[in-house]
C-alpha cells in the first residue's frame, strides 16, 4: 500500500477579531406613549402623572395638556422592560397606553 501525502491548507485571514466580534451599537431608546381617550379627567390624568412618575404640577399639567390637544404625549423613556412596566402602570390607572421605539 502505498502513502498518500497531504498538503497542508493555507487559510486566508481576511477579519480580525475585532471585527468578527463587533460591539453592538446601544440600543434605541423605548418611550411609553400615553393616549387621549374620551373617559379620563384631565385632571386625573395630570394627577396620574405626579402620582406614578413623580413629576412636578407644572410638567403633570403641560404633559396632560399635550395628550388632549396633540393627541398623546411621551410620558418616560428607558429599557424596553421598563417601558413595559411604565405602559402595564398606565393601564392599572386606567389610561391608554402603549410604548414604541423613539426613532428621533
Amino acid at each position: 500500500m502505498g502513502r498518500v501525502s497531504v498538503a497542508p491548507i493555507e487559510i486566508e485571514r481576511t477579519e480580525s477579531a475585532e471585527e468578527t466580534f463587533a460591539v453592538p451599537e446601544p440600543d434605541v431608546p423605548w418611550v411609553t406613549l400615553v393616549h387621549n381617550d374620551p373617559v379620563n379627567l384631565m385632571s386625573y390624568v395630570a394627577y396620574v402623572f405626579q402620582a406614578y412618575f413623580g413629576y412636578p404640577k407644572d410638567k403633570a399639567h403641560r404633559l396632560m395638556l399635550d395628550v388632549h390637544h396633540k393627541g398623546r404625549a411621551v410620558v418616560s423613556s428607558g429599557t424596553r422592560e421598563e417601558m413595559e412596566r411604565d405602559v402595564q402602570a398606565m393601564h392599572g390607572y386606567g389610561l391608554w397606553a402603549t410604548l414604541t421605539q423613539d426613532r428621533g
